[in-house]
């Protein structure tokens, strides 16, 4: 009787936990994009097509919480044909050329010939991902509409400005630029202050060198008034981020080089300390160690004054990469002000060593002790400060 309940059990178990796998499980066809569009025309039904990385936490995420979501899978599956390709795998490079794929997980919801009628990407929860995809079988709030809708009346900042909005959920903030750049065109200088167009502006233009942004950067009084002295300043800052960022880092120092002549050019008071740190990164990350020096020495003190940590790192690349004293005792000025602001362990062995490097044995010897007292007090490893006195002779 015992062995026939044990069998019983362990069946009753194994069914069990097959039925509730099967039931979170969505299905995606992963026959290709080809097989994608002619079940399309056979079902009658548009494409929903997630573009995933393995490595992406996100897409892991919605995979775990969303996608095994019931109700999720009944509303995906019985309005669209729900593919979805891994973009490092197979056709991955082709979603890359074809649809612009930066950012994971993208969602494209495409009609049977291919063409795009919605896109979204990132992380979504599952009232959000069906209210998107809801929007997305509406034909007056897809791309293909909306687009033809604002090109047959390229004057109207309503129409602009919902194209805009539904091609920002999907694409890079660049595709913005020209149905913005096309209103815009429209507008006299004169109209250009007021709350629609400053949704447009700070929604689709990250062009430094662009008319509009020039001309919030002349008006921001003005602008402030239709939005927000906040906002403002907050597109500013945006905006320089946007230019320098690609070039620190894909390392291009000549792209860099022209994009921070056309910052400086505009004198950008706000825009002064992303410089600064742009430059810092962009010259340490290719070793220009010359670059780093003139940054540091011109910028620090006026924009890194309160920030411990990154003067704690400009101490450190100066202790490695200098050998002269003057660069050396920078180097011991920037890390004292990092140790005012925020007392540290490693701050005082980088003290120890630079003032060691300068042949200063006795300050060396201070901050060395310092260290020491501090791995007792703390109860901490003190190896570091325990090979500094032994190259002290202490």
């Amino acid at each position: 009787m015992k062995h026939f309940i044990s069998i019983s059990a362990l069946f009753f178990i194994l069914f069990f936990t097959q039925h509730f796998y099967a039931q979170e499980i969505m299905h995606f066809d992963e026959d290709g994009y080809q097989a994608a569009l002619q079940r399309s025309k056979k079902e009658h039904k548009p494409i929903l097509y997630m573009v995933y990385a393995t490595w992406c936490q996100h897409c892991n995420k919605m995979k775990a919480e969303v996608l095994t979501d019931p109700e999720v899978k009944d509303f995906l599956t019985k309005n669209f044909v729900c593919a979805w390709q891994d973009i490092e795998k197979g056709e991955g490079e082709m979603f890359k050329q074809q649809f612009g794929v930066k950012m994971f997980p993208t969602f494209l919801f495409l009609d049977e010939n291919g063409t795009v009628l919605y896109n979204i990407n990132g992380e979504l929860k599952s009232a959000e991902l069906i209210a998107e995809a809801k929007t997305a079988l509406i034909p007056e709030k897809q791309l293909p509409f909306l687009k033809k809708d604002f090109y047959d009346n390229p004057a109207n900042a309503d129409k602009c400005l919902a194209y805009i909005m539904t091609l920002r959920k999907g694409k890079d903030r660049k595709e913005l630029a020209l149905p913005a750049q096309t209103y815009l065109a429209t507008q006299k200088e004169a109209q250009l202050v007021s709350a629609i167009n400053w949704r447009i502006i700070a929604n689709a233009v990250s062009d430094v060198n662009a008319r509009e942004f020039k001309y919030v950067l002349q008006h921001q009084k003005e602008f402030a008034t239709v939005a927000s002295p906040v906002r403002v300043q907050r597109k500013i800052i945006n905006i320089v981020e946007e230019t320098l960022k690609p070039f620190a880092e894909n390392l291009d120092t000549i792209g860099y080089k022209k994009a921070r002549a056309d910052l400086k050019a505009l004198n950008i008071k706000t825009a002064d300390s992303l410089v600064f740190k742009s430059d810092v990164i962009i010259s340490e990350n290719v070793g220009n160690w010359s670059a780093y020096k003139k940054a540091t020495m011109d910028g620090a003190e006026k924009f890194a004054w309160d920030n411990a940590t990154l003067l704690k790192q400009i101490a450190q690349n100066y202790r490695v990469h200098y050998a002269d004293t003057a660069s050396l005792k920078y180097g011991i000025k920037m890390a004292e002000q990092s140790e005012k602001l925020s007392e540290s362990y490693d701050g005082y062995v980088l003290l120890s060593k630079l003032y060691l490097k300068i042949n200063d044995k006795q300050t060396a010897i201070t901050y060395a002790r310092k260290a020491k007292e501090m791995t007792v007090k703390l109860g901490w490893n003190s190896k570091e400060a325990d090979d500094l006195f032994l190259e002290l002779g202490i």
